[in-house]
């Protein structure tokens, strides 16, 4: 069995040598593919790498590769930037990926040389067990360290372990037992820094490069470089990358993202703006306020900072079980000595109650935050893997999260002598080569309907109240009832009245006139996402309570919570108010989460048990959620729910792979006289077994066999 698991230690690391090999090739290449300078002009354009995807195959040494063989994706000037972000971090690493490549080449010619020893020649045994010494010699000042501080830790059982076997003859057990350890620590250490890189890869889809004027010029740069009083400038179609006061300039912006109004709104100068709304229409100098502290660099950092506490919080946790299990294994070893001798007694030693659960939990969080990450699900803090099966209670925002940016409209109030189909007819040609979210919301309708839309000669513009076109003869006039007003156009009491209706409902009125007289009004409410209604099934055969809160009006929310079966809501509420409600259903003994995509959701995320958020949401919502559904489907809920789910199975079977074993060695040596070697056969089993555990999700996952993934992808 021994030679069996040194066979399987000798591949992975040679495997790993190989995959490494790969990796610096594949680096080199995205090195030599350099953007523009930011001082060009023209735009630099983003060749994305494909991500390197494993072969499937179901043995431990694939399952092994395939943690190595993930590749950085993303542009070349924004992959330079997250580069020197972890320039330090990834230096120490490779320092310490130098250090154990040494010590397992060390460890290699220490087993020959014992065998040796063993064989023909004796002299070569003391330095055999000198060279063991020497890789031991982290775990000797780990141990002087923490008897310092008078505490007892495992290390001691180590030290114990390893002079036993030295003083006993025992060269080679002692160097196979550092090569081992060895191989585990580069698992790790492959394990954690494929799982860093799928994270920055998420945050990387996108370049970040924005434009600036600089003494009368125009040049493009990293957002990272954006400084306050800098001069931004942002054109039509483009997301606003700051926070800022307009310098000059007049456009439309839509605020959907940041405070749920479906109308774009009028900005000019002196007006304040704010990061991810959108530029309609026209242009905006904007002098910046804020930037910086909220760069993607600053939020790869701090999710990077978070999965590793807690894969150290894991660590340390195993580490406190085997803790526990040192007075009562070091009595029972020394009762043993005398009546059953020292290999009994080392066997004992070997028996390692919990201690492989500070290897088996952190590959397993860091292999399930790689398969989250794959169906879209971003992770940011690996302790909400553990409270995700806890949730009793789910809190869904109402705009945004339920339903969708684009409105749909509802009912077309036209006014004699026109029709639903002329008045619809003249507004998609009013709003034809708009891009707001209203404008699309009446082509569709106009599409739907089969219209045909007429050309227009000329258009006017007025950002934020309106639209003027020509249809051959006709002036066709689309906008707000504000518009309509400064156009001198007399709005009706009949439509001044469904005004004050839809204010209550939560829906809008886009005005048409024609020639200067109103011809009717379009009504808008929300849609609801298509995928809603099934996830609120899903989730109440799961048994979780559901609510809606919402800042919108009571009517409305009342409305959307009965069309989706959702018993409870609350309504018009304030971000402050929000976050209270929060805690009072936590106070009651829920263990809530939160589910939000606005600025206006940040504080209650941040008073959520578990907070989630959907891609596209504002920085704030992102920064303070825990997890983030990337392409902002709703029915990823299912796929988080049930990813975790595993994740708990397989985190129950890592601790009971730490734990079997010692009691299979304890009754071994009490029955069957079982000695060292028998000992440690049964203790490197259950960790191969333990760690094949903590991979097989990933090979799983690669091979279409893993459930949840298995699923989606149908």
């Amino acid at each position: 069995m021994l030679i069996q698991i040194l066979m399987f230690g000798g591949g992975a690391a040679l495997g790993a040598t190989n995959i490494r090999y790969i990796q610096n090739r594949q680096l080199v290449r995205n090195t030599l593919n350099k953007n523009q300078l930011p001082g060009s002009r023209k735009r630099a354009k983003q060749k994305p790498t494909s991500s390197s995807f494993y072969q499937k195959g179901k043995t431990g040494l694939l399952a092994i590769k395939k943690v190595f063989s993930i590749s950085i994706t993303g542009g070349d000037v924004r992959q330079q930037q997250l580069k020197q972000m972890g320039a330090i971090d990834d230096n120490q690493a490779s320092e310490e990926e130098k250090v154990v490549d040494r010590n397992i080449k060390i460890s290699l010619g220490l087993m020959g040389l014992s065998k040796v020893g063993c064989w023909y020649f004796a002299p070569l045994l003391p330095i055999a067990a000198a060279g063991s010494l020497y890789i031991f010699h982290p775990v000797f000042k780990r141990l002087s360290v923490n008897l310092k501080k008078r505490r007892i830790t495992t290390e001691l059982l180590e030290v114990i372990g390893i002079l036993s076997f030295i003083i006993t003859g025992r060269i080679f057990l002692t160097s196979l037992i550092a090569f081992l350890g060895l191989l585990n620590l580069r698992l790790l250490a492959r394990t954690e820094a494929h799982s860093q890189r799928q994270l920055i890869d998420i945050f990387n889809q996108k370049q970040q490069l924005v434009w600036v004027q600089k003494s009368g010029t125009e040049i493009e740069v990293p957002l990272e470089a954006i400084k306050k009083q800098d001069v931004v400038i942002v054109n039509a179609g483009e997301v606003i990358p700051v926070d800022g006061i307009v310098m000059e300039g007049l456009a439309s912006v839509d605020q959907q993202t940041l405070t749920g109004e479906s109308q774009p709104i009028e900005k000019e100068t002196a007006d304040k703006v704010f990061a991810t709304t959108l530029v309609l229409s026209g242009r905006l100098l904007i002098k910046v306020e804020h930037s910086g502290s909220d760069t993607s660099a600053a939020k790869i950092g701090n999710i990077l900072l978070q999965t590793q506490e807690y894969k150290e919080d894991l660590r340390l946790r195993g580490k406190h079980i085997a803790d526990t299990f040192i007075a009562p294994t070091l009595i029972v070893s020394g009762l043993t000595l005398p009546f059953l001798g020292s290999s009994a007694a080392m066997a004992i030693l070997w028996s390692g109650f919990g201690y492989n659960m500070k290897l088996f939990g952190p590959i397993s969080v860091l292999n399930f935050l790689h398969i989250m990450a794959e169906n879209g699900i971003l992770i940011k803090d690996g302790r909400s893997l553990e409270m995700l099966q806890k949730i009793d209670t789910l809190v869904f925002d109402k705009t945004g999260t339920l339903t969708m940016e684009q409105p749909q409209i509802s009912q077309l109030h036209p006014l004699q002598p026109f029709d639903e189909e002329t008045l619809l007819s003249y507004a998609a040609a009013a709003e034809y080569r708009q891009t707001h979210p209203i404008a699309k919301a009446i082509l569709a309708a106009a599409k739907e309907r089969g219209l045909e839309i007429p050309d227009i000669e000329e258009a006017a513009y007025q950002v934020g109240y309106g639209i003027e076109v020509k249809v051959g003869e006709v002036l066709v006039q689309a906008g707000s009832v504000r518009f309509m007003q400064q156009k001198g156009i007399h709005v009706p009491k009949e439509i001044q009245q469904l005004k004050t209706q839809c204010d209550a409902n939560g829906h809008s009125l886009v005005y048409i006139a024609v020639d200067d007289s109103l011809a009717g009004a379009l009504e808008l409410q929300p849609c609801i996402r298509p995928e809603t209604k099934e996830i609120i099934s899903y989730l109440k055969a799961r048994n979780i309570s559901l609510y809606i809160i919402s800042g919108d009006h009571e009517q409305p929310t009342r409305l959307l919570a009965e069309e989706l079966g959702i018993d409870h809501y609350y309504a018009e509420t304030l971000p402050d108010q929000k976050a209270e409600l929060i805690k009072e259903l936590r106070d009651s003994g829920k263990f809530v989460g939160y589910i939000g995509d606005g600025i206006n959701d940040a504080i209650a995320l941040k008073q959520a048990n578990v907070s989630i958020s959907l891609s596209g949401a504002s920085t704030a919502a992102t920064d303070t959620a825990q997890i983030i559904l990337m392409d902002g489907d709703l029915n990823k809920l299912k796929t988080l729910f049930e990813i975790s789910q595993s994740f708990e199975a397989n985190m129950h079977t890592n601790y009971l792979t730490s734990m079997i074993p010692g009691v299979i060695s304890l009754g071994g040596v009490f029955l069957f006289n079982m000695g060292v070697v028998g000992g440690l056969t049964i203790y490197f089993t259950a960790k191969m077994v333990g760690l094949a555990n903590s991979m097989l999700p990933l090979v799983q996952y690669e091979n279409n066999e893993y459930l949840p993934t298995k699923s989606l992808k149908k």
